[in-house]
């Protein structure tokens, strides 16, 4: 039982990481051509929104709770997660930036200890600190780290919160209502920055916008459903799929392409994430 939920959630997670990356090659794409990253994402989470609010089945008597502070709470860190990581891709090559990001499943695993009382294994615990490893030799703090490095480690804390906040929740709240309530209060929060800087849309523009809508919302629902029935502990290592998609993406949209130190730093961080999965499987 414990191998065919493993592969579900393996194959679940491998579809959400792809949509959110497709979503981010759409901001990146307004961003390379002028777009505030801020106003891409207020309407990345507005636009989702007013597309899928129809078919989400939202009843009033769910609305109060928008008044849960743990649901504020989970939409201003991804929305704190998004406008890091948006900035942090207009300046770094994806797989770098993503690299920086992957600080997220250590601090969502951390937290499943300390908070949600999950059990962890001495030889999981031992992976997550060469993860972490993995995660210096990309940013290397203090070695020429840059500002869209701070910012994608910035985005990886936000995340690695909202990943918990998320396990937390799945079980009180419909996976639909969780998706609709971060892309409402993102919206609120960020409504400002879109009246400030109003970007002329062309028609490529507007594409690129709704792919970036669309791909990190299915892509955060897909992670919802995961969360609702596996643990954080499965859920996390696999996160790392991400950065396997930021790769590959970033070669064939946009021809980046890591060095070899962050290809280092890369291949470790997915090594310790895919066999902290391998060690779950087997139940350590």
């Amino acid at each position: 039982m414990m191998a065919k939920t493993l592969l579900q959630a393996f194959f679940l997670m491998l579809l959400s990481t792809f949509l959110v990356i497709l979503g981010d090659t759409g901001s990146k794409l307004l961003s390379d051509v002028g777009f505030s990253q801020l106003w891409v994402a207020w309407a990345r989470f507005f636009i989702a929104l007013i597309i899928l609010l129809p078919f989400s089945g939202v009843h009033k008597s769910e609305l109060i709770g928008l008044l849960d502070w743990r649901i504020i709470l989970r939409g201003v860190l991804i929305s704190g997660a998004i406008c890091s990581i948006l900035t942090a891709i207009k300046t770094e090559p994806m797989a770098n930036a993503f690299g920086g990001f992957f600080i997220s499943p250590i601090i969502s695993f951390i937290l499943s200890w300390l908070v949600l009382k999950e059990q962890i294994t001495w030889e999981r615990s031992i992976l997550l600190i060469i993860s972490f490893l993995g995660v210096l030799i990309v940013v290397r703090p203090g070695f020429g780290m840059t500002i869209g490095m701070f910012f994608a480690v910035l985005a990886g804390i936000f995340h690695g919160i909202y990943l918990a906040m998320t396990r937390w929740v799945a079980s009180s709240y419909r996976p639909k209502f969780l998706l609709i309530s971060q892309l409402t209060i993102g919206s609120i929060l960020l409504l400002p920055f879109s009246i400030i800087d109003v970007p002329s849309l062309t028609a490529p523009n507007l594409g690129f916008l709704l792919l970036s809508a669309l791909g990190s919302a299915f892509g955060n629902l897909m992670l919802v459903l995961i969360n609702r029935k596996t643990p954080a502990s499965v859920v996390a290592p696999l996160i790392y799929l991400q950065l396997i998609s930021a790769s590959i993406m970033g070669y064939l949209v946009f021809s980046q392409w890591p060095d070899i130190l962050t290809l280092i730093g890369i291949l470790i961080i997915i090594s310790s994430g895919l066999s902290s999965l391998w060690f779950v499987g087997r139940g350590k």
